[in-house]
C-alpha cells in the first residue's frame, strides 16, 4: 500500500501534468484562433484630429474587450472626406475585402456601405437617425446587416435656437447652416419652428457643400442685414458641416456672428458654443456592438442605440474676441468652459 506522502506526490504530479496539458491546449487554441478583421470607414479626412481621436477611442475600447491589434484583430481604416464619389469608392473597396464587421461613421457612409454589401455587418457610429436615413426599418429590431448608435435627437433643434437667443438676446435673424445631403436635418425643423414661434426670429437657410461656398454664404448673410438687424448662426449636424467646420467657424468669428454648434469639437476648434451628443462616448459604446458581432451575434438583432450623454461647451476666448458678454447663468450651466 503506497504511503500517504507518496499518494500526495502522485496527485501533485497528476495535477501539474493536467495544468501543463491545459496550458498546451491554450497555446494551441490561441495559435489557431482566427484573426478577425474590422473595417472602419470615416466620413472625415485622415488629417482631422477629431476623427483620429474617435478611431483611437474605438480601438482602445475594443482592446479593453479583448481585441488586440495584430494579435486577434486587424483594422482597415479608410477616409471618405464628405466626398460622395470617394465615399462610394471607399465603401465598395472595403466591402470587397470582406472584413468581419465594418464601423461606419456618419449616415452617408453607412448608406454607401449598404449599397456595397447586404451581408457584412455594419455598425453605425455617430450617425443620423437610421430610420429617417432609410438605413433600417425599425430602431428596436433593425434587421438586415446594419445596427449602431445614432446622435440624432429631434428636440435639439429648438434647444439650439433657445441657446442661441440666450447667447445673443438682441438676435433678430438667424442663418441655419446645414448639409443639404443630410436627410436627418428635417428632424430638427419642427422643433426649430416650434421654438421660433416664441422667439420670432427671421430664419434663413444656408447650404453647406464645400468650404469656400459656405464661407461666401456666411459673409453674404452677415452683410445682408438691414436696419441694424442682429444676426446669428445655428449649425446643424451633418457630414459636410463637420468636415468644413473650420470654414464655418472662421466665417462666423470673422463676421462676429454668435453661433451655436451641434458638437463639442466645434467649440474646441474655436466655435463660440456647442450643445449635443458626446461623439467620443458614442464611439466608445460602439465597440460593444463590434465585440458582440465578432462573438457571433447578428447585427440585425441588436437595437439601434440613442444618445445618452449631452454636453454644453462654451469657448470664452472666442466670446471675448467677439466682444460678446455671456451671462453668468449660462456659464454655470456649461459642462466645459474653454478659456
Amino acid at each position: 500500500m503506497p504511503s500517504p506522502e507518496r499518494g500526495q506526490g502522485m496527485r501533485r504530479r497528476e495535477f501539474l501534468g493536467a495544468l501543463g496539458g491545459a496550458a498546451a491546449w491554450s497555446t494551441v487554441a490561441r495559435a489557431q484562433e482566427r484573426m478577425r478583421r474590422v473595417g472602419i470607414l470615416m466620413g472625415y479626412a485622415e488629417g482631422d484630429p477629431e476623427a483620429q481621436q474617435r478611431v483611437t477611442i474605438l480601438r482602445q475600447a475594443l482592446e479593453n474587450l479583448g481585441w488586440t491589434n495584430d494579435r486577434n484583430v486587424q483594422f482597415e481604416i479608410r477616409w471618405a472626406e464628405a466626398n460622395p464619389e470617394r465615399r462610394r469608392t471607399q465603401a465598395v473597396e472595403m466591402a470587397k475585402g470582406k472584413p468581419d464587421v465594418i464601423v461606419a461613421n456618419t449616415a452617408p457612409v453607412a448608406a454607401a456601405l449598404k449599397q456595397a454589401t447586404t451581408t457584412i455587418p455594419i455598425v453605425l457610429a455617430a450617425g443620423a437617425d437610421p430610420v429617417v436615413s432609410g438605413l433600417v426599418a425599425n430602431l428596436s429590431r433593425p434587421g438586415g446587416n446594419i445596427t449602431g448608435f445614432t446622435v440624432t435627437e429631434p428636440s435639439l433643434g429648438g434647444k439650439w435656437l433657445e441657446l442661441l437667443k440666450e447667447l445673443s438676446p438682441s438676435m433678430s435673424r438667424a442663418g441655419v447652416v446645414h448639409d443639404p445631403a443630410n436627410p436627418a436635418r428635417s428632424q430638427y425643423t419642427h422643433s426649430i419652428q416650434t421654438m421660433n414661434a416664441k422667439i420670432k426670429t427671421d430664419l434663413r437657410q444656408l447650404d453647406v457643400r464645400d468650404g469656400s461656398g459656405i464661407s461666401k454664404a456666411i459673409d453674404e448673410f452677415a452683410h445682408s442685414a438691414v436696419g441694424g438687424a442682429v444676426g446669428a448662426l445655428l449649425i446643424l449636424p451633418g457630414a459636410a458641416t463637420g468636415v468644413y467646420r473650420r470654414n464655418i467657424i472662421e466665417a462666423a468669428n470673422r463676421n462676429r456672428l454668435p453661433a451655436i454648434y451641434p458638437t463639442r469639437f466645434y467649440a474646441v476648434d474655436g466655435g463660440l458654443a456647442s450643445y449635443g451628443a458626446d461623439y467620443q462616448d458614442v464611439f466608445r459604446r460602439s465597440a460593444s456592438y463590434v465585440d458582440r458581432i465578432l462573438r457571433g451575434e447578428n447585427a440585425g438583432d441588436l437595437p439601434i442605440q440613442l444618445p445618452t450623454k449631452f454636453e454644453l461647451v462654451v469657448n470664452l476666448k472666442t466670446a471675448k474676441a467677439m466682444g460678446l458678454k455671456i451671462s453668468e447663468s449660462f456659464l454655470l450651466r456649461a459642462d466645459e468652459v474653454i478659456e
